[in-house]
């Protein structure tokens, strides 16, 4: 029993050895990756654009349902006015950019997994690299920065539908005017509040990317290889999205702790 323990930490310690390294490539590629401009910029449509109806359909709905909520408790404490001001803090904060992040691990991890696990089991990989093709920069390096760069704009998107949804719950409640909405939820934000939590995304974008690059890169097992590798793509990227997501949120109030 000891054995067994012994021999799965060691895996477990040499996994983890072997996927720090492999990050700290994607990011000396990713600086370099200029010499791709074409895979770089069909990425960013394809992980970015096309990523752009979930967001703004998620961000809406989760608006409204946010807002719907905070009223509810608000009505409590007769605090009705303040549900602009709460929503657009707590939504461009913490809900919009976990959230974003969250789904887009879903769509854009499985993908990478998927697609880069269906490349290496058809030995497509090894192809480009007979090719002379620096197939780490190709299909890696050009990946991640795709993801850095759309994370934050997926986000700002996110924010913004959000807002939208709370401003369409209350307008139907309220009658509320669409500029009052707005004067009202955008009078407490400040940079604190909406650069740093928007920039923490890039991040997140380098955690999907590399995680989602990674599993893909090591798949075995054939066609069933492909589908295990995209579910642990989801399940790991979110577990480490989450993670990080503590450490970066806790940075982020030591440097802009806001208003005593």
């Amino acid at each position: 029993m000891m054995a067994r323990f012994t021999s799965t930490l060691t895996k477990w310690f040499a996994g983890v050895g072997d996927g720090s390294r492999f990050a700290a490539r994607a990011v000396t590629q990713a600086l370099r990756v200029h010499d791709e401009p074409a895979e770089t910029g069909r990425q960013l449509f394809e992980l970015g654009v096309r990523s752009v109806p979930l967001i703004a359909a998620a961000g809406f709905a989760v608006g409204i349902v946010l807002s719907m909520h905070t009223r509810a408790s608000l009505a409590r404490f007769g605090a009705e006015a303040l549900i602009p001001a709460g929503l657009a803090i707590a939504f461009i904060r913490e809900t919009g950019p976990l959230t974003a992040g969250l789904l887009l691990s879903g769509r854009i991890g499985a993908g990478i997994g998927a697609e880069l696990g269906a490349m290496k089991v058809t030995e497509q990989i090894d192809a480009l690299e007979a090719l002379a093709v620096d197939s780490f920069r190709y299909l890696v390096a050009t990946r991640v920065l795709a993801c850095v760069i759309a994370l934050p704009i997926l986000t700002t998107l996110m924010n913004f539908t959000g807002l939208l949804g709370g401003y369409t719950a209350e307008a139907v409640i309220t009658g509320i005017g669409f500029e009052a909405y707005f004067r009202q939820g955008f009078y407490s934000i400040e940079f604190a509040d909406l650069v740093p939590s928007t920039l923490k995304t890039m991040v997140f974008g380098f955690i999907i990317a590399t995680v989602s690059s990674y599993l893909g890169i090591n798949t075995t097992g054939g066609t069933e290889g492909v589908g295990r590798t995209a579910t642990k793509c989801v399940v790991m990227s979110s577990i480490i999205l989450i993670a990080t997501n503590v450490l970066l949120v806790r940075m982020i109030l030591f440097f802009f702790p806001g208003p005593e």
